[in-house]
C-alpha cells in the first residue's frame, strides 16, 4: 500500500463517493483534502470530479494546473487506468475556484507547485477510476442478473463471461443509483497488470496548443474588453510622482490613465494604444527609501552576515573536533545570484469589478491567494470573487506570488468593464519575486585515505517560508532552505548544516523550479567533487563509496556513468562532470559534457541524465521534464544574473537576460530506471542537477573550479 508525505491516509470510502448526476449519468467525486469527516457527513463535497454521461464521455475535473509539465495527460492516465477507458476518452476540464473540494492535499490550498501534482494524485485518480469501474460492472451485472465476479471492464464496456457487453453509457443511470462500494471492493491495479500506466502516451493539449483553441490567460477578451499597459515603480517601494495625463489621452485610443500607489496604468482599445499611451505620459517617480540598493551592498551584506552562526537544521558529531584533526581541511565559499522566471506569456490578468462580484481571468498557479487578494483588494466577500482559471505559459514558481493579479486588480477599481492588465517583457523581468541570492559557506576535512571525515555548510540567503508560511520555520530553519543540503545523500560521520536567514533590501524573493534543492544541490555536488579531487579520486568512485548505503542513488550514478561513458579519454579542454540528488521524492544524477574554448566560452555539448521516480506514468512527459528542466537550468548556468543598481534591476529583455540559443543546447538522454515504487516528482529535478554537473565539467576540463554562478567566461581563459 503507498505511503507518502502527502498526509494522513483516507479510507476509500471516505475518499469516495458515487452520487447521481443532475442531467443522468455517473459522478465520481474524488476527495484529496485530509479532514473529510465534516463534509463526509453533509454532502460530501469532494475536491476533484469524474463525470461520465450517457455517451460513455468521461470528463476528468483537474484540480491542479497544467504549465506545460504533463499532467493533463498524465492524470487523466492514471484515471483511464483503472477505469478501463483509452485515455483520448477522457475529457478535462479546469477546475473552478473552490478550495473546499480541490485543495491541494499537502498544501491545504488550492495550487499547484512543488513537483507534486503526480505525487498527490497518485492514489486518488488511480482509486477514482477503480471505483468507477467497480460501480459500472455492479450495474451490469445486475441487468444480467449475474454475478459482478464474473464480469470485467475493458476499453469502456462491461463484458459478461457470456461475451455479452454494455457500454459505459448505457450503465451511468443504473451505477448511479448504486450505494458506494466497499473498501474491501476497491481492487487497484498491480503495476504488471498496467495496460496504459509506463507506456508514451500523446499529450492531449498538443492539438489545441497547435489549432490555438486551447486558451492562455493572455488569451481570455471578455466582451467589452479593454487593455491597459502598465508602469510600476522601477524602485521597490516608489510610487508615481508626476504624469503627464493629458498626453497619454491625447493618443487615439486611450480611454484613461490610472493612477494606484505604485503604478501607472493606461486604459485603451487596444494594446498598441496603451502602450503609446504610456510612454507619452512620462511618468517621473519617487524613488523612495531603496534607491540606493545595489547588488555590491547586498553581496556584502551576505558576506558580514554568512560569517556568523546560523539556526541549527541538523548536527551529528564533533564536526569541529575532526576539522581541526583531519588530515586535509577544504574550506569554500559559493554563491548563487539572483535569478528571474522569464516565463514566455508574461504576467497578465484580466479583472471585471462589479458593485455586487469580481471576475478574473487569468492563469494561476495559486487560486486560493488569487481569491484572497481579490476580495483584499475589493472588499468583496470571497464567495464574490469568480476566477476563470487557464493553462499557464510558463509557471517556474512565478505565478504562485499573486502580485500581478494585485496590480490589476487596483487598476480594474477604476475602470467600467473588464480590462486586461498586461505587463511588457521589461516589466516582467524587472518587478518580479526572483530566486534568492544564496550565499553559503563550507568546511570539510578528509583522513589519510581520502574519506571525509568532517562536513559543514551554512545557507545564507532569504527565507520564503518565514515570508508565506511562518508556522513552517522551525527554530528559525526554513525547511525548503536547507532542503538537499541538511540531508545529502552521502554518508558523512560528522555533519553540521545551518540556516542564516539574511533578507536583502529591496527586494523580492521566491519560488523558482526548485529553489532549496535547486540551489542546495549545487553547493553540495560542487563541494563533493572539491573533496573527491583533494582526495585524487575519480569524482564517479568517491561518491559510489559514500553511496553504499543509498541503493536507489547509487544505481542512478552507475547508470548515467555508464551511458555517459565515463572515463573514455576526451579532448583536451573537453571534461565531464557529474551530480546526484535525491530531490522532489526523485533520485537523478547527471553527468555534462563541456568543452572551454581559449576564450573562456563553455560549450554543452551533451547531458546524460538517469533517473529513479519511481512507477513510470508516461516516459514521454519524464524526458520532455529532463530535457526542459536541464535547458531551464543550463540558461541559468551559463547566462542567468539579475543585478541592481540605484535600486532598480539592471537587466530588461531577452537581450541582456539571455535565454539559451537553439544551436546552444546540447543533447540531452534520459535514462529511466524500472520501479515500482511510488512517483515521485520531475518538474524541477533536472534544473537542480544541471548546475553543479556543468561546472564540475569545467573542472575536469580546466582544474579550474567554479563557485559563484553564472560561470564567467573571463576566469576561464587562461585555466
Amino acid at each position: 500500500m503507498w505511503n507518502s508525505d502527502c498526509g494522513p491516509r483516507l479510507s476509500r470510502r471516505l475518499f469516495l463517493k458515487a452520487s447521481a448526476a443532475a442531467g443522468g449519468g455517473l459522478v465520481i467525486n474524488v476527495a484529496l483534502g485530509p479532514d473529510l469527516s465534516a463534509s463526509a457527513a453533509a454532502d460530501f463535497a469532494p475536491n476533484a470530479f469524474i463525470r461520465i454521461d450517457r455517451k460513455g464521455l468521461v470528463t476528468l475535473v483537474m484540480p491542479q494546473v497544467e504549465m506545460g509539465q504533463g499532467i493533463y495527460t498524465a492524470q487523466a492516465m492514471l484515471l483511464a487506468e483503472e477505469l478501463e477507458v483509452a485515455i483520448d476518452d477522457v475529457k478535462l476540464e479546469h477546475a473552478p475556484l473552490n478550495e473546499e473540494l480541490y485543495s491541494h492535499p499537502m498544501f491545504r490550498r488550492q495550487m499547484t507547485g512543488g513537483s507534486t501534482s503526480i505525487r498527490a494524485l497518485w492514489i486518488p485518480l488511480r482509486e477514482a477510476g477503480a471505483t468507477a469501474r467497480t460501480l459500472l460492472i455492479q450495474a451490469a451485472a445486475n441487468a444480467w442478473k449475474v454475478d459482478p465476479a464474473t464480469c470485467r471492464a475493458e476499453a469502456g464496456f462491461v463484458i459478461a463471461e457470456s461475451g455479452e457487453r454494455r457500454a459505459y453509457g448505457e450503465l451511468v443511470d443504473i451505477a448511479a443509483s448504486l450505494p458506494a462500494p466497499s473498501s474491501e471492493t476497491i481492487k487497484l491495479k498491480s503495476p504488471e497488470n498496467f495496460k496504459l500506466l509506463g507506456t508514451a502516451a500523446k499529450r492531449l493539449d498538443t492539438p489545441g496548443k497547435v489549432d490555438g483553441s486551447l486558451k492562455y490567460g493572455i488569451d481570455a477578451f471578455p466582451v467589452g474588453t479593454k487593455v491597459a499597459a502598465i508602469a510600476i515603480s522601477p524602485v521597490l517601494g516608489g510610487k508615481p510622482k508626476s504624469v503627464n495625463e493629458q498626453a497619454a489621452l491625447a493618443i487615439k485610443g486611450v480611454r484613461q490613465v490610472v493612477l494606484t500607489d505604485s503604478a501607472v496604468a493606461v486604459v485603451a482599445d487596444h494594446t498598441g494604444a496603451a502602450k503609446k499611451g504610456l510612454e507619452a505620459a512620462a511618468i517621473t517617480w519617487d524613488e523612495g527609501p531603496n534607491a540606493h540598493v545595489s547588488s555590491a551592498e547586498i553581496v556584502r551584506h551576505l558576506d558580514q552576515e554568512s560569517g556568523k552562526p546560523g539556526a541549527i537544521a541538523r548536527s551529528e558529531g564533533d564536526v569541529e573536533k575532526a576539522l581541526a584533526s583531519a588530515a586535509q581541511r577544504i574550506d569554500a565559499v559559493y554563491q548563487l545570484p539572483f535569478l528571474s522566471h522569464a516565463a514566455m506569456e508574461p504576467m497578465n490578468c484580466t479583472v471585471h469589478v462589479r458593485e455586487d462580484a469580481c471576475e478574473l481571468w487569468v492563469g494561476t498557479q495559486n487560486l486560493s491567494a488569487a481569491r484572497f487578494a481579490a476580495a483584499t483588494v475589493t472588499g468583496l466577500a470571497p464567495e464574490k470573487i469568480i476566477i476563470n482559471n487557464h493553462i499557464v505559459g510558463g509557471g517556474f514558481g512565478r505565478r504562485l506570488e499573486v502580485d500581478g493579479i494585485i496590480h490589476a486588480l487596483k487598476v480594474a477599481m477604476h475602470v467600467n468593464g473588464p480590462v486586461k492588465v498586461i505587463w511588457s517583457r521589461e516589466e516582467d523581468i524587472q518587478h518580479g519575486y526572483y530566486r534568492p541570492y544564496y550565499y553559503d559557506r563550507m568546511s570539510g576535512g578528509i583522513d589519510e585515505q581520502g574519506n571525509p571525515v568532517a562536513w559543514m555548510h551554512r545557507v545564507s540567503g532569504s527565507s520564503i517560508f518565514a515570508r508565506i508560511a511562518p508556522a513552517a520555520m522551525t527554530n528559525g530553519v526554513d525547511p525548503d532552505g536547507v532542503e538537499a543540503a541538511a540531508h545529502p545523500p552521502y554518508k558523512l560521520p560528522a555533519i553540521h548544516v545551518e540556516f542564516k536567514q539574511v533578507e536583502p533590501q529591496g527586494v523580492l524573493t521566491s519560488w523558482w523550479r526548485g529553489v532549496g534543492p535547486a540551489h542546495n544541490i549545487f553547493m553540495v555536488e560542487s563541494f563533493i567533487d572539491e573533496l573527491a579531487a583533494a582526495a585524487k579520486v575519480d569524482p564517479v568512485e568517491y561518491r559510489k563509496r559514500l553511496l553504499m548505503d543509498n541503493p536507489r542513488v547509487l544505481t542512478v550514478l552507475e547508470l548515467a556513468a555508464e551511458k555517459a561513458e565515463w572515463g573514455k579519454p576526451v579532448a583536451p579542454r573537453q571534461g565531464r562532470g557529474v551530480a546526484v540528488q535525491f530531490a522532489f521524492g526523485t533520485y537523478l544524477a547527471m553527468v555534462a559534457e563541456a568543452t572551454v574554448e581559449s576564450d573562456g566560452a563553455v560549450r554543452v555539448t551533451r547531458i546524460v541524465t538517469a533517473v529513479d521516480c519511481g512507477l513510470t506514468v508516461n516516459p514521454d512527459t519524464i524526458a520532455a521534464q529532463m530535457e526542459g528542466g536541464a535547458l531551464y537550468g543550463l540558461t541559468a548556468a551559463l547566462y542567468g544574473a539579475i543585478t541592481l543598481k540605484d535600486g532598480r534591476v539592471e537587466q530588461s529583455n531577452f537581450d541582456n537576460y539571455l535565454p539559451l540559443r537553439i544551436e546552444e543546447a546540447p543533447h540531452v538522454a534520459t535514462h529511466i530506471v524500472p520501479s515500482a515504487e511510488p512517483p515521485g516528482g520531475i518538474g524541477e529535478a533536472a534544473t537542480a542537477a544541471v548546475f553543479p554537473a556543468v561546472t564540475n565539467a569545467i573542472f575536469a576540463a580546466t582544474g579550474k573550479r567554479l563557485r559563484t554562478l553564472p560561470i564567467d567566461t573571463n576566469e576561464l581563459k587562461q585555466a
